[in-house]
């Protein structure tokens, strides 16, 4: 923290294989240090527009959120890579307050859909599907938002009232037509490969090798991402790594309300989550899972 980042020469230079989800060759990939450079470099091996680019899975072609690419990759890891679909214009009627979505974003200006709670109103509509992008709602674009963003906006929607969405859907391969997942299960926790190590992609800065997160971080993840979910309507285990990595060493709740304020200000998170947020930490460090 606040050290230069290390000339080009010093910083990771590694090697993935991957592959189109829906079906293609396998192309290698390298030198990139944030998810945005990697759908880069993945558009640029399948001679692809970067925008076709939706998201990435680990060792699966499926639409599998329990092996999302979120910040960390496996040194050993196989990156499957999901592009733009069919679109699709959903009319939804909000007969309850929670719609039963959890939304996550790609790092890169897409957000989707991660998680659909099973009997919500989404569930009951079978054209929307985990994997869709958020493209709109009622035609205002969405594209560039981040997911707490979009989560705001469909907490906001009156009740009793119908919106519209418009959606994509992942292109998918042939023996993935008939399915519809019902995204992640609760507590899944980051998934990472079988590499000894992992490359930590970040936002702001260039990408590290770390050793694998200990059984504590790992934890930690796990439970402030829940939280994320059950007080924003988000998932994201690069941002739940982050705050984690601000709080285990801070005496208090308010010392880690200070950092998160100064680094993450702009999520603007309620006092009782932060408050949680400390708890969840301080239980994962002495081993209260």
């Amino acid at each position: 923290m606040g050290l230069p980042p290390p000339p080009p020469a010093l910083r990771p230079r590694l090697v993935f294989h991957t592959q189109l989800a829906h079906g293609s060759p396998t192309g290698r990939i390298e030198g990139f240090t944030n998810v945005k450079e990697l759908y880069g470099k993945i558009a640029e091996a399948f001679r692809l527009p970067a925008a076709e680019v939706m998201f990435c899975t680990l060792n699966t072609h499926k639409v599998d959120m329990d092996k999302l690419l979120g910040g960390q990759i496996g040194l050993e890891d196989f990156i499957f890579a999901h592009v733009k679909g069919q679109r699709k214009e959903v009319e939804v009627f909000k007969s309850e307050d929670a719609l039963g979505l959890t939304i996550t974003d790609n790092g890169a200006g897409y957000a989707f859909i991660k998680r659909i709670k099973e009997g919500s109103v989404i569930d009951h509509m079978q054209l929307i599907s985990v994997g869709d992008m958020i493209e709109a709602i009622n035609g205002q674009s969405l594209l560039g938002c981040r997911h707490y963003e979009v989560a705001r906006l469909l907490k906001e929607l009156p009740r009793g009232r119908t919106f519209t969405l418009k959606l994509t859907e992942p292109r998918k391969a042939f023996d993935m037509i008939s399915q519809r997942s019902g995204g992640g299960r609760p507590g899944s926790g980051p998934q990472l490969g079988t590499g000894r190590g992992t490359l930590r992609l970040r936002s702001r800065g260039p990408a590290t090798v770390e050793d694998l997160p200990s059984a504590f971080e790992e934890k930690a993840i796990e439970k402030v991402d829940d939280l994320l979910e059950s007080y924003m309507g988000i998932r994201d285990t690069e941002l739940a790594a982050t705050m984690v990595e601000l709080g285990k060493d801070k005496r208090n709740p308010d010392e880690l309300a200070e950092a998160l304020d100064e680094r993450l200000g702009d999520f603007a998170f309620p006092d009782e989550f932060v408050f949680d947020v400390w708890g969840a930490i301080g239980d994962a460090k002495v081993g209260r899972y």
